[in-house]
């Protein structure tokens, strides 16, 4: 659930900014960002969010936002998983609508490019840096076989010519877990070294060729100018390195267009407006 709770807390801040639309449920005049193809039978932890919700509620009404909740839940998951933990900034209200569209345009896909990753971080406000230091989540978690399975059949000349068998050791693993056709939502680590402890290790799996997305992978394979692969080595050899830098782009992060004081409100209920 940990890796649930950081990846709601990134698909939320992608969209309009980190304003717990992505909680929202369709109604008549919307459509719920949960029915995204970003989204749809992969985002979780919506329930944790209500329960805790709930229990603040009823101790102090009307005050503790979901786009707080949200942001503080991930910063705890993190901490849970072995991460490092930071000041979450409070007084973030919430959306008063959620954008279908614009969870599909600027939620980067499994096997986005890395052009492609670095535009849409940067539609954010965030720089190649931030890219790699929070594409380091991906220490923990699953992702299902339909978000890998281009990883897993589909080569490229470098791997096609990979005389140790980096590669294809790791395929071979990955297509006995995901048929080319079929089973869609069987699921792998995103780190088969320590699926459920928040470190370094992504980093090093990158560098090794065990990167489980495309989008993980082409961080080195289409780094033409070697400067992500030098950040990904410096990740990869120093822990502490990365969790500081983390820090500083996941607040980073936190921060996009936060809504306060009459541009937004405080919901009672995450899933809906109060009005």
């Amino acid at each position: 659930m940990a890796a649930s709770l950081l990846r709601l807390h990134f698909h939320d801040c992608f969209v309009m900014g980190c304003d717990a639309s992505i909680l929202l449920d369709s109604n008549d005049e919307m459509v719920s960002e949960k029915l995204a193809a970003p989204n749809l039978n992969s985002l979780r932890g919506f329930d944790v969010i209500d329960e805790i919700k709930y229990i603040l509620e009823d101790a102090c009404p009307y005050t503790v936002s979901c786009a707080d909740i949200l942001t503080i839940a991930a910063r705890d998951a993190v901490e849970l998983r072995g991460g490092p933990g930071w000041q979450v900034l409070l007084g973030r209200k919430d959306s008063l609508k959620a954008s279908f569209d614009g969870a599909n345009k600027y939620i980067p896909s499994p096997n986005s490019s890395l052009e492609t990753l670095i535009a849409n971080f940067h539609e954010q406000g965030l720089d190649v840096y931030d890219l790699v230091t929070l594409s380091g989540s991906h220490t923990i978690g699953k992702a299902r076989c339909l978000s890998f399975r281009q990883r897993a059949y589909q080569t490229n000349p470098e791997e096609e010519y990979d005389r140790y068998e980096r590669y294809n050791t790791y395929r071979r693993i990955l297509r006995s877990i995901c048929p080319e056709t079929g089973q869609d939502q069987r699921v792998a680590p995103l780190d088969f070294r320590t699926p459920a402890r928040f470190d370094n290790h992504y980093f090093l799996n990158i560098l090794e060729g065990k990167a489980l997305l495309g989008s993980d992978n082409v961080l080195i394979t289409q780094d033409h100018d070697g400067e992500i692969t030098r950040q990904v080595w410096s990740y990869a050899s120093d822990q502490t390195l990365f969790f500081a830098s983390f820090v500083k782009s996941i607040v980073k992060m936190g921060n996009i267009n936060v809504l306060t004081a009459n541009l937004g409100e405080v919901r009672t209920n995450c899933r809906f407006t109060n009005h």
